[in-house]
């Protein structure tokens, strides 16, 4: 399996309503990301897909999510870093798709050493 990737970073806000304080409360997140698309062969230009794609899906979505209420940016409640993967899965999938790649993994780290993630078909 041949992979590309990036990585952003972004601050966003979010609350967990179910959770003791502070995480019922909202409160911000300096989020980073990694994408990789993923190809079990090369296509004819020797890429999984062009990284630039990459690169400028990754840039809109971080741009859509950055010091937003993360709960009007993917249109759910309860935003976990899994379901903030799942959005950002979701925003990335189609134009990755069209230029080739064939998987989409999503990493959505909230701190240094804590993540959530998903990974994909497209």
């Amino acid at each position: 399996m041949f992979e590309v990737g990036a990585g952003a970073r972004f601050r966003a806000f979010h609350s967990m309503p179910s959770q003791p304080p502070p995480e019922n409360e909202r409160h911000a997140h300096d989020y980073r990301v990694e994408v990789v698309a993923e190809r079990e062969g090369l296509d004819e230009r020797g890429m999984v897909c062009d990284l630039g794609v990459v690169t400028a899906s990754l840039a809109d979505a971080v741009d859509r999510a950055h010091d937003r209420d993360l709960a009007d940016v993917c249109a759910v409640e309860v935003v976990t870093v899994e379901a903030l993967a799942a959005w950002i899965h979701g925003q990335l999938a189609e134009p990755l798709r069209i230029d080739g790649a064939e998987f989409l993994a999503v990493r959505v780290w909230e701190s240094e050493d804590a993540f959530g993630g998903m990974r994909a078909r497209l």
